[in-house]
């Protein structure tokens, strides 16, 4: 349910389910929560990840699904990528009172990764973010690309994510996620000023 454009706002959540012949993805948003977080993804590393984005940027999260991950772990984090950005767009609702705009920079040891986001409704993806190392076990934190880009195509979110510096890839990966998580949290908040107004001057995101 998304909140509405009246001075009395609903609760800003969203549930969202995907099958394909691929996965089978049920996924459950609020917002405005506290952190707590449900993963079951199959993927043990991913599931790792949704956990520290749900409680860093204060979003409660449930996600079960299950996909090919016999054959590989693509085809589940791009999806899962896809239905939280839908989960985001449906909870958002008409985005009356938002920032819009959110930006954060963030450490993880060695690792510094900077995301800046706009959910103006115009998809686009930069992404620069290449370790020495590209593996943590046997998940290819590329495909941390691959999922924000379904999310971003998904929620209609210009996103710009850029690792400045680091090495080990599970220190990548994480500064990544919190670092969406904190921008994400910023950009969906409500500006009290403009409460009541669409954070564009075209009339309509």
């Amino acid at each position: 349910m998304a909140k509405s454009s009246s001075s009395k706002r609903v609760a800003r959540t969203a549930t969202v389910t995907r099958k394909t012949a691929e996965t089978d993805i049920a996924l459950t948003l609020a917002i405005d929560g506290r952190g707590t977080a449900k993963i079951d993804t199959g993927v043990a590393f991913f599931d790792h990840m949704l956990t520290l984005f749900a409680k860093h940027g204060l979003f409660d999260l449930t996600v079960k699904a299950k996909g090919d991950v016999d054959v590989d772990y693509h085809h589940t984090v791009e999806d899962v990528g896809l239905v939280l950005g839908q989960a985001f767009k449906e909870a958002l609702g008409d985005k009356i009172g938002i920032r819009r705009y959110g930006f954060f920079i963030l450490p993880m040891d060695e690792s510094l990764a900077r995301v800046v986001v706009d959910v103006g409704g115009r998809p686009h993806l930069v992404y620069e973010a290449n370790a020495p190392t590209m593996f943590v076990r046997d998940f290819n934190i590329v495909l941390v690309k691959e999922f924000c880009r379904a999310f971003s195509n998904a929620l209609g979110a210009n996103l710009h994510v850029q690792l400045v510096y680091g090495e080990e890839p599970h220190h990548v990966a994480e500064a990544i996620f919190k670092c969406l998580a904190r921008a994400l949290d910023a950009a969906t908040q409500i500006e009290p000023r403009a409460a009541d107004q669409l954070p564009s001057t075209k009339g309509k995101i």
